[in-house]
């Protein structure tokens, strides 16, 4: 279940990434609510994540997904580059966190 919270707290990451994005381009209450409801959760999932697995795993994983998934949201919905370098370091980083899982 710990492995679980760690995903949807990569996710909530994700969205609150995601979000700052949103309320640079448009500063509202609505944008503000829901960068900090982001974050919010995904320090929450973090937390329950952490009452099992050690820091340094879920620390890592957290931000592996949190920047990886940044990369993907700005090349599909930000028309960020789409090199293959780019696309081979995003691999190097997905790599890591299921290889982080494996081994724990």
């Amino acid at each position: 279940m710990e492995w679980g919270y760690l995903m949807i707290a990569g996710l909530f990451e994700v969205l609150g990434v995601a979000m700052i994005t949103k309320f640079n381009r448009k500063r509202g209450v609505l944008q503000l609510i829901l960068l900090i409801s982001a974050f919010s959760l995904s320090f929450l999932f973090l937390s329950l994540a952490m009452s099992v697995l050690p820091m340094a795993i879920s620390y890592a994983v957290w931000t592996g997904i949190g920047a990886a998934g940044g990369v993907v949201i700005g090349m599909l919905f930000y028309n960020e580059p789409k090199q293959w370098q780019r696309l081979f370091f995003l691999s190097m980083i997905i790599f890591a966190s299921v290889g982080l899982k494996l081994v724990t």
